[in-house]
């Protein structure tokens, strides 16, 4: 028998994780936030007419609500796999502005296919072991050029903080997919030509108890197989802590995030004869797009 995935993904552990985090979440989710604005803002030059709309891991329910305002006469679905997030969404309804609420596994749609016209999806697919289940469904459920926008987490993301815990045979950090491996996923699923960019976002903290915190509240625990099962002890901790004092700078400790944008359409039935258009995003931001058929693959040292 092969030995078992320390990075494995323990998926009852993830939504109890997030069940624990509802009450706390927003208010320390300032980078999801801000790469939440900027999937949102790559939506705008499309000028999408969508009857339905899926935020896939949607949370709390702070981006449904925005997609039912960008996109008033469509039917929006919050769908997350935690139900305390759920609990925490119905605060972001309005007579306005409303939405259906959704608790279900991303790799299991409770939705038929071809019944979705737009899939938002923020910072949900690092939480899919393998994603190719997450992806698969995503594009069973989008109706023939349907689109699918996401952002999710490269394998820089933390690395500061990987770094400090050293190499004492437990997982500390999740493990994150190479942008080429998210592109490569996207096509063994059946998506046309996905388009992926690379952003890495710096946060500074105090102290790595600090970061660490802010890692609790949003519902980050690490809940890989290989993590330790008992408390850490006081002489590890001490030295991860000076190992991370290494990365101090102007008095502050960095935390990065290796953000991936992504997006792709769903082809049109094979019978149709005919793919889904050629897709350009974010240059209107300004950003440096990148087809994954070139995207090299990463060198690892």
């Amino acid at each position: 028998m092969s030995d078992p995935n320390p990075f494995e993904l323990e998926r009852a552990d993830v939504r109890d994780s997030f069940d624990r985090a509802g009450t706390r979440y927003e208010a320390a989710a300032q980078v999801q936030a801000r790469i939440a604005d900027e999937l949102l803002a790559r939506l705008t030059p499309f000028g999408f007419s969508p009857q339905v709309v899926l935020d896939l891991g949607a949370g709390t329910g702070r981006v449904s609500r925005r997609l039912k305002r960008l996109y008033r006469r469509a039917r929006v679905l919050a769908l997350d796999l935690s139900p305390g997030m759920l609990e925490q969404a119905a605060r972001h309804q309005t007579l306005l502005y409303r939405f259906a609420r959704v608790c279900a596994d991303a790799s299991r749609l409770p939705l038929g296919a071809q019944s979705v016209d737009l899939i938002f999806s923020n910072l949900m697919l690092q939480w899919c072991d393998p994603p190719d289940a997450a992806i698969a469904e995503a594009r069973r459920v989008l109706k023939p050029n349907g689109f699918f926008a996401f952002s999710t987490l490269g394998p820089d993301t933390l690395w500061e903080l990987r770094a400090a815990w050293g190499e004492d045979g437990r997982t500390h950090v999740n493990r994150f997919l190479d942008v080429h491996d998210v592109g490569d996923a996207l096509l063994r699923q059946g998506f046309s030509e996905p388009v992926l960019d690379v952003e890495r976002i710096t946060v500074t903290y105090p102290d790595a108890f600090a970061l660490m915190r802010d890692l609790k509240a949003i519902g980050a625990h690490n809940v890989t197989a290989g993590r330790a099962r008992s408390l850490t002890g006081k002489n590890r901790l001490r030295g991860m802590l000076a190992r991370y004092e290494g990365f101090r700078r102007e008095g502050l400790l960095p935390a990065t995030y290796e953000v991936i944008y992504g997006a792709a359409w769903a082809g049109r039935d094979r019978d149709a004869g005919t793919d889904a258009p050629s897709l350009s995003i974010g240059a209107a931001a300004g950003e440096i797009t990148i087809p994954v058929t070139q995207v090299g693959r990463r060198r690892r040292s």
